[in-house]
């Protein structure tokens, strides 16, 4: 289906793209697209203004401070974080960036836009969630800093409202950590899909089962306490062509056993 008639803007900085975001309820920002035009294409959302952030710099870079903590601007595209000698600091992120799609899609999909369309069927916000991420949004007020556990709203919803942007994502320093996924094909969305971290004590993020990632804390990464603790949380995942309520709480349980142990095995 071809797109109906949109204003399309390109902001020379960030200051002028929360300018065009505060000016129009109807605009909306444009990372690499991946999820945004097939969301319009299929008339699922009409915004009236796409606020091209590919020209912000200031919003591609990857940091890392001498404490392990890493930054990452919102339009690092996965293929950048895979490529960066920084980002293998926290080596799952490149780790589960080079998961996502094919190449094409690495090489346009950002981290801000995976996070920000907050599709359950996404790898990162699990990630996110069990890495315990902190998330910088600006707007024409100033900016703010905000937790996971308070980011992640609903299906493509966000603590980033209108007017807002996410500019940045804040890592804490860490190596224990795991992923596991079941995806429509290799290249796919996922099915189900689990998180860990074990730096400090055990967290596991739960994807594919809720409209926002499911923490549960294990109390101890053995592979019995994971499973009381995914059984714990009482999930009552979606049904759909692809599986049924059942079997994705079946296999997000097996899920999170698999990144319970990554984490656990990582030296």
């Amino acid at each position: 289906m071809l797109l109906r008639e949109v204003e399309y803007a390109k902001p020379a900085s960030v200051a002028e793209a929360l300018t065009i975001l505060a000016g129009s309820d109807g605009a909306r920002a444009l990372a690499g697209g991946q999820t945004l035009i097939n969301v319009m294409k299929a008339r699922a959302a009409s915004p009236d203004v796409l606020v091209d952030l590919n020209g912000l710099d200031d919003l591609k870079g990857i940091e890392l401070a001498a404490d392990g903590t890493l930054t990452v601007g919102a339009m690092a595209t996965y293929t950048d974080i895979v490529g960066s000698a920084e980002a293998r600091a926290r080596p799952i992120l490149g780790e589960v960036c080079s998961q996502i799609a094919d190449v094409q899609v690495r090489n346009r999909g950002t981290i801000g836009g995976n996070v920000c369309s907050n599709d359950p069927t996404n790898h990162l916000p699990p990630l996110m969630a069990a890495i315990g991420a902190q998330f910088t949004i600006a707007s024409q007020s100033g900016e703010r800093t905000v937790a996971s556990s308070e980011f992640f709203l609903g299906v493509y919803m966000t603590a980033a409202g209108p007017g807002e942007l996410l500019t940045k994502i804040t890592i804490p320093a860490g190596k224990h950590d795991g992923f596991a996924a079941v995806t429509l094909g290799a290249d796919g969305t996922c099915i189900a899909n689990a998180a860990a971290s074990l730096n400090g004590s055990l967290r596991v993020a739960l994807g594919c089962v809720d409209a926002v990632p499911i923490v549960v804390e294990p109390a101890s990464s053995d592979d019995e306490a994971v499973r009381e603790a995914v059984r714990g949380a009482g999930l009552v995942p979606p049904a759909d062509v692809h599986a049924s309520s059942e079997y994705r709480a079946h296999l997000v349980e097996v899920l999170a056993v698999r990144a319970a142990r990554q984490a656990a095995e990582r030296s």
